[in-house]
């Protein structure tokens, strides 16, 4: 199976994997901490939980997400915070893998975001049924 769960020792390819996300979209300053990292996803108490997506044992990528809940469907759904595949493991069927994973995990609705100007991406979401929320605007407050 090409998808499985991240254990504590992945902890170095997760925050790789997202620090070359972060230089992939024009951030070339974000450095993880580690120890922070592996505090939130695999401590006493995760904030946020990873699908590792492998390749003859290599890792290709990762989505990491965590859990929602919707008032108006009374029922839990999954928030996708990032998802990844390094370039030279793409069209192979990986991030299809990991978003079925996904949906198989929960009867409610998973949500992410994506940069407007991400054209192929918008149009792999698009071919798997997914479809932009209408009438919303995203706010937030930064700590």
């Amino acid at each position: 199976m090409p998808v499985r769960d991240a254990i504590a020792t992945d902890i170095e390819e997760i925050c790789s994997l997202i620090e070359e996300h972060a230089r992939y979209e024009g951030n070339e300053e974000l450095r993880l901490d580690r120890a922070d990292m592996a505090r939130h996803l695999f401590g006493a108490d995760p904030k946020a939980w990873v699908l590792v997506a492998e390749t003859d044992g290599e890792v290709a990528g990762m989505a990491l997400c965590s859990w929602i809940f919707s008032t108006w469907e009374a029922r839990p759904g999954i928030w996708l915070d990032d998802i990844y595949l390094r370039p030279r493991f793409r069209r192979m069927g990986l991030g299809r893998e990991l978003l079925t994973e996904l949906r198989a995990r929960t009867g409610g609705r998973i949500e992410w975001d994506v940069r407007e100007d991400n054209h192929k991406a918008l149009a792999f979401y698009t071919q798997l049924g997914a479809e932009p929320v209408p009438g919303w605007v995203r706010y937030r407050w930064r700590g």
